[in-house]
């Protein structure tokens, strides 16, 4: 695997950054992509102590143009793409009688239309070298609640839109899978606990316990093995796998 590449989005901070980390243990270039190039430059830094070649691509993918970019950019550095990982995309958690239009649009725009563009930008190439692609769900495609709405709705289109993908795949010879991480303890989420916990009266030890308990589980999971799946996914020992969609969540789901 050491002349291949890999784009990795939302590689700025939590699962992505963890991921573009990993996968430069296997792979001999990623392509870094996010909105944000000062923290781009901090994974950059990793990715090379890790053996790989980087590229920084700042970019918004919920506008259209972005995605070709990003494929015409990787390919003038390294001429292939080997694999894709879609982890870019964060959606509002608002309640779904509160939920105007614009925020449904944000929700939809990124972490869905973004991977979907991405994906159908980088396809030939990917079909050239018979490479992989991974999109990222999450947990609430199968449970979805009142008050995270449009998480579970755009989880939920992503699933599918991977299956449908990964169908095309078969004639193509691409692989395509998705996953679906729970609770996991990133950047975005600690935040969100270190002013939740004093405004209720907890330190944020009490509460990184209390929302796992919750949730039926036994702690919540870290971005680095999210990532160890995501490596897995897109190595030679899984190329028969394709059209799956992986729960990862420490046993949030109940259901069979």
């Amino acid at each position: 695997m050491n002349d291949r590449v890999v784009i990795v989005t939302g590689a700025s901070q939590g699962i992505g950054r963890a991921t573009a980390i990993r996968l430069a243990r296997d792979f001999a270039a990623v392509v870094l992509v996010a909105r944000s190039e000062e923290k781009l430059r901090e994974t950059e830094r990793e990715v090379v102590a890790a053996g790989a070649r980087a590229l920084v691509v700042p970019a918004d993918l919920g506008e259209a143009p972005a995605a070709g970019e990003v494929v015409r950019r990787a390919v003038a550095a390294f001429e292939r793409i080997d694999a894709l990982v879609n982890i870019a995309g964060a959606v509002p958690q608002v309640d779904v009688l509160e939920m105007t239009d614009a925020q449904w649009d944000a929700g939809f725009a990124l972490k869905l239309h973004g991977a979907r563009r991405l994906t159908v930008q980088a396809w030939p190439a990917l079909q050239a070298s018979r490479g992989s692609v991974v999109f990222t769900s999450g947990n609430s495609a199968l449970f979805p609640k009142a008050g995270y709405a449009a998480v579970g709705t755009v989880n939920a289109a992503i699933v599918a839109l991977a299956k449908a993908f990964a169908d095309k795949g078969l004639q193509d010879g691409i692989q395509v899978n998705s996953v679906l991480p729970g609770p996991v303890m990133t950047g975005r989420r600690r935040s969100y606990l270190e002013h939740w916990a004093p405004a209720h009266g907890m330190s944020v030890e009490e509460a990184t316990l209390k929302f796992p308990k919750e949730a039926g589980i036994a702690r919540y999971g870290e971005p680095e093995e999210i990532a160890a799946l995501m490596a897995f996914l897109v190595s030679p020992q899984a190329q028969w796998m394709t059209g799956s969609a992986l729960r990862m969540d420490g046993g949030e789901v109940k259901s069979v």
